[in-house]
């Protein structure tokens, strides 16, 4: 009987060993897909950070592009306020030129004045 019996207890054992090779097997294939599930999970999470810093990214391009473009136009106002400054310069220069012209007019007229008040003074005398 002990030949009948070892042959199903071989059977048995290696029954028993395919069982918990299957079940390890199982057991791996759940890890495979928990591992899976976990790498989707974070590849999502990655993708998210990724247009995060894309959609910041567009907006400190915009924000950049805005600086610039009030840059120019505070450069273009600068340089009209220095051509404007430039040109009141010069109109207040030929307005002390014409004033400095008018008060030499002045000057020689009060000469020519007393010239001829004396002029008169000599002639009544």
């Amino acid at each position: 009987m002990s030949t009948d019996r070892t042959p199903p207890e071989q059977d048995r054992q290696q029954a028993e060993g395919v069982r918990e090779k299957a079940e390890d097997g199982r057991n791996e294939a759940e890890e495979f897909r928990r591992l899976a599930e976990e790498a989707r999970v974070i590849r999502d999470q990655h993708q998210q950070a990724l247009e995060i810093v894309r959609e910041e990214r567009e907006r400190l391009r915009e924000a950049g592009e805005m600086a610039r473009v009030a840059g120019e136009e505070a450069r273009v106002a600068a340089e009209a306020a220095r051509q404007a400054t430039i040109e009141a310069v010069h109109a207040t220069a030929d307005t002390l030129q014409a004033t400095l012209e008018n008060m030499k007019v002045v000057e020689e007229m009060r000469r020519t004045l007393r010239e001829i008040r004396d002029v008169q003074k000599l002639d009544s005398h």
